[in-house]
């Protein structure tokens, strides 16, 4: 079986998971703009810690990559989460779980995500169910991910909508959200990984189908039958 990472940029992850955990560090913007590694701290959000038992729950061998990019707060900078992104892919990471979504496009994200694809990483993003599309998710190359009422914790759909390409489960053991799709994904992946399976980018999205529970969106919207 082959050893599988998985990287989390996130608010950190908490110490009961510290037996997973190959490499964490923290990535904090100084006043100057530069982005600064730091020791990784607790989670206070514990939002990390949420989405990194959801990947264990999935893939109990997956190893961890903790990313600190948020602190209490669901805030940071695009200079900050693409710096902690580079950090996950020098540090091995096969499959990049990221559970936040910006509202305007950022070269510095953008580059990021981009560099991650072209060492050949899956990049697995959180979309919303509805609206404007949002960042990283809707960059070339990444899954986008959104929760799926329909999916149990093992379960999946493939949507194939204007807003996201699967789905999954929404819940998690302290909340529930489109977040916690994302890991729910991200850990189905990692064990298909570790058996073995093909990461190139159709082969992952021809595994994901042939996996799914549900096919098709939930409800169609008026976009996805070609409306203006």
């Amino acid at each position: 079986m082959t050893s599988v990472r998985v990287g989390l940029p996130d608010s950190g992850c908490g110490a009961a998971l510290g037996a997973h955990v190959d490499a964490s560090a923290a990535f904090v913007s100084a006043e100057d703009g530069a982005v600064e590694q730091q020791v990784a701290g607790p989670d206070r959000a514990g939002h990390g810690t949420a989405l990194a038992e959801i990947v264990v729950m999935q893939a109990p061998a997956a190893r961890l990559l903790i990313a600190q990019i948020f602190g209490l707060r669901a805030t940071t900078s695009a200079e900050a989460a693409a710096v902690g992104i580079d950090w996950l892919v020098e540090s091995g990471a096969d499959i990049l779980s990221i559970s936040f979504g910006l509202r305007e496009d950022r070269a510095a994200l953008r580059e990021a995500c981009a560099r991650a694809l072209g060492e050949g990483r899956i990049v697995l993003a959180s979309s919303p169910a509805r609206g404007e599309p949002v960042f990283p998710a809707a960059y070339p190359g990444v899954l986008r991910i959104t929760g799926d009422a329909r999916c149990g914790a093992d379960e999946i759909s493939v949507l194939g909508t204007a807003q996201a390409d699967f789905g999954a489960c929404v819940r998690a053991a302290h909340g529930r959200g489109a977040s916690f799709a994302v890991p729910h994904v991200a850990g189905l992946l990692a064990a298909y990984l570790a058996e073995g399976g093909d990461r190139r980018p159709q082969a992952v999205r021809d595994h994901l189908s042939a996996v799914a529970r549900f096919h098709g969106p939930e409800r169609k919207t008026w976009s996805d039958v070609g409306g203006a």
